[in-house]
């Protein structure tokens, strides 16, 4: 696995039309990788005025493309990439790591009839830490109340499909904090997989860094 990171040339038009539309980004991460079509982990990260696109991938990124639209293709090095392995290799029951998730937290109501309904996002703060709460469990960590928090959420409204007419609407939720990994393995999963709906828009990238380096 790779994680690449770009910088994102917000004096773009094409670059703040893609943060509110991220599916802007998609044909241009895909463009990055020969072959068959595999879904990328990505997320776009800010960092004071600076913005940064993430991506986590099995293969190392050509992001010729991604650096042309949105990017300094001019610049020494467009983007950067490292082995993610070593990172995983370091996952321990019992490790403290730092983390950042941007995630759509959503609940799934059936409609009278007893059927799938319809899916609503969460937009309150207090619903939203208990989303990540009551699922860290499953995805190898554990969190405290008090030791995360969400510290930015915003509305992703495009339009996609054939046409470019079904409107999508994502709420997506970025939360920071201190993690304990309880299962090594299925933590390594999370962190590969990503976590909730959402992933081919941005969303679902956990990462994170071992606490006190």
């Amino acid at each position: 696995m790779y994680l690449s990171r770009m910088e994102l040339n917000t004096g773009e038009r094409n670059t703040m039309k893609a943060l509110v539309s991220p599916n802007l980004f998609h044909g241009a991460i895909e463009a990055a990788f020969p072959g068959p079509r595999e879904r990328k982990l990505w997320r776009i990260d800010r960092l004071g005025e600076k913005y940064y696109l993430l991506l986590l991938s099995p293969e190392r990124p050509q992001l010729h493309r991604a650096a042309a639209q949105f990017g300094f293709p001019d610049s020494v090095s467009p983007w950067e990439t490292k082995d993610y392995g070593p990172l995983l290799d370091r996952i321990r029951e019992g490790g403290l790591w730092r983390f950042r998730l941007t995630a759509n937290p959503t609940k799934a109501c059936k409609d009278e009839a007893g059927g799938r309904g319809t899916v609503h996002a969460h937009i309150t703060v207090n619903y939203q830490k208990r989303w990540l709460l009551e699922r860290c469990r499953k995805h190898g960590f554990s969190l405290e109340e008090e030791s995360f928090t969400v510290v930015n959420s915003r509305w992703l409204r495009f339009y996609k499909g054939n046409s470019g007419k079904r409107p999508v609407s994502l709420l997506a939720v970025s939360y920071e904090g201190l993690l304990e990994v309880t299962d090594a393995q299925l933590f390594q999963k999370t962190l590969t997989e990503g976590m909730g709906r959402g992933k081919a828009f941005g969303l679902g990238l956990l990462t994170v860094v071992r606490a006190g380096d």
